[in-house]
């Protein structure tokens, strides 16, 4: 049996090489490191994918946040609600920009930020919302773009977990992640299901002017080179990454079909056991397992996840502590109990090994030694 990796890029690769390969020796011939033309074609080729009026192309996910923040000309003081129980860019970015982030609650089933506690949240300062797509599916979009339509806000899709999920409004119109709000965001990372071979990521939006603008904030704040007209950062996607990226982005529903069938899986071979939650699918969205998370009943987590190590079976904990616990979000100003639903998470959530490349015999490893733990 082949050895179990959380995410196995090496057999991944290995089954596109030649493309890979070819791609990136082209863009070594061209010597064209820096806006090569791939560049663009990956936007234009990303765009068509999602259905995006626009893609901007950028350094990480990380920096597509704060330029799609920079963008909308948020202030300081200006407040920005996200979900505590998520990765800390999110909110890092928010306080980064001398914004102030507001932490809330999230669905039980789904694990993405609820619309209930995003209302309860809003003050005369708040001027946007981050829901993120976490682990594979859609937040509740439609509550939070009538909530943010009610209020005035904006919308700043994360959905660096979700790339390729689509979201099935009550009027049976469809969308993809990314392309609901006024601004998405991604990343490439590369154990993303669509990722490069270092670092990258996007922003989305159907606005005309708002991708002048994050074009803008992404090159330095310049239309025209040397001619500054805001305050922007250097963040842009190499050209080599793009190469990669545009041939991997052929394989992107392949991949998630791949995620989709060891989640089902893991499902069927879990579904009745007393000691695990298996992921809720929400019908409103599809769900393309960024990660395949389960929750633990009556069982220690911490002491499952050592002895599957034993077992040389790789697991993670996303994310071991909420937002609101962290220090540098000023944990001083909440209580233990306030987000009841993240705090539980934190202490019972584990993600098992799923990628493109797993075959059944690891599978039946897996489960076998889980059920046997």
């Amino acid at each position: 049996m082949r050895t179990i990796q959380m995410v196995d890029l090496k057999s991944q690769y290995h089954r596109i090489k030649p493309e890979i390969d070819a791609a990136i020796f082209e863009v070594l011939e061209s010597t064209k490191f820096i806006k090569g033309p791939q560049v663009e074609e990956f936007a234009t080729n990303l765009a068509k994918y999602t259905g995006a009026g626009y893609v901007i192309p950028c350094a990480n996910g990380t920096d597509a946040l704060q330029i799609a923040m920079m963008a909308l000309n948020l202030q300081p003081g200006d407040e920005v609600i996200t979900a505590t129980f998520t990765y800390a860019a999110t909110a890092e970015v928010i306080a980064l920009l001398g914004l102030k982030p507001v932490l809330v609650e999230v669905n039980p089933d789904t694990f993405c930020i609820d619309p209930a506690s995003i209302e309860a949240a809003i003050t005369p300062k708040t001027k946007a919302i981050v829901p993120v797509h976490l682990f594979g599916q859609c937040a509740d979009m439609e509550s939070i773009m009538a909530i943010a339509k009610k209020h005035n806000l904006y919308v700043i899709e994360d959905l660096a977990q979700a790339i390729g999920s689509v979201y099935t409004f009550s009027d049976g119109t469809k969308k993809q992640a990314g392309t609901i709000g006024h601004i998405g965001t991604t990343s490439f990372f590369p154990s993303k299901n669509l990722g490069c071979f270092g670092d990258g990521g996007a922003l989305f939006t159907n606005d005309e002017t708002l991708w002048q603008t994050i074009k803008m904030v992404a090159n330095h704040g310049q239309r025209v080179q040397y001619y500054h007209e805001v305050i922007g950062v250097n963040s842009r996607l190499d050209t080599i990454q793009a190469a990669v990226l545009n041939v991997k982005l052929k394989y992107l529903d392949e991949y998630c079909a791949a995620r989709q069938s060891v989640a089902a899986y893991y499902d069927k071979e879990l579904a009745n056991h007393p000691n695990f939650k298996i992921p809720y699918r929400d019908p409103k969205s599809t769900h393309v397992f960024h990660q395949y998370t389960l929750q633990v009943c009556g069982i220690n987590r911490d002491e499952l996840k050592k002895k599957l190590a034993e077992k040389g079976i790789p697991s993670m904990i996303y994310y071991p502590l909420p937002l609101h616990y962290q220090k540098a979000f000023g944990s001083e100003n909440y209580h233990e109990g306030q987000f009841p639903i993240s705090e539980t998470l934190c202490k019972t959530v584990i993600s098992l090994p799923i990628s493109t490349e797993m075959d059944e015999e690891q599978l039946a490893f897996i489960v076998s030694e889980l059920k046997q733990i």
